[in-house]
């Protein structure tokens, strides 16, 4: 069972509330100089000349004074927990700019992908995430981007690792 907040249990319980989730993206790869830090929620505006709104929040050790997640218009499939398969999920982000298409096509490994669920009014709280997914495809047109990730599928695990052999696992053999 997963814990979530009294504020985040109130607010969905609640008829009507002033509560709102936010998806905070926290993207990296080493080729980019500094993580990509991506939210879903207008909060609070960071500058007038461009104008830009985004969350402050302390997650993944972010400073919420200099390295603020910035609002994109984004919709997203969160990770599910379906039995035998990974948690996979999609954000689609509006093409507003070419740079984004740019980026994403400047490299040919995998880029990894944090995901965050908090309320607006305690950023900091985390209600879910998950971490260390990777970002598998990105369909790119004119009008938006469709980023899908997800983790290793645990089947790819090698276990048990070796044969069972007498010099290996001599209780088995009696």
């Amino acid at each position: 069972m997963r814990r979530v907040s009294l504020n985040a249990r109130l607010a969905q319980d609640a008829t009507s509330a002033d509560e709102i989730y936010v998806a905070l993206f926290y993207i990296s790869h080493p080729d980019l100089e500094e993580p990509i830090r991506i939210s879903t929620d207008n909060t609070e505006r960071l500058s007038v000349e461009p104008l830009l709104y985004g969350t402050r929040s302390t997650w993944m050790g972010s400073n919420p004074a200099t390295q603020p997640f910035l609002f994109v218009a984004a919709s997203t499939l969160l990770p599910s927990d379906v039995e035998d398969a990974p948690p996979a999920g999609n954000i689609i982000i509006e093409n507003l700019d070419n740079d984004i298409a740019k980026l994403l096509r400047s490299f040919s490994d995998l880029a990894t992908i944090n995901m965050a669920v908090v309320l607006a009014d305690s950023p900091n709280l985390i209600e879910a995430q998950w971490t260390d997914l990777n970002i598998l495809t990105a369909d790119i047109d004119a009008g938006e981007v469709m980023l899908s990730f997800s983790r290793e599928d645990i089947t790819d695990e090698y276990f048990p690792s070796g044969r069972m052999t007498r010099d290996r696992f001599p209780g088995l053999h009696r």
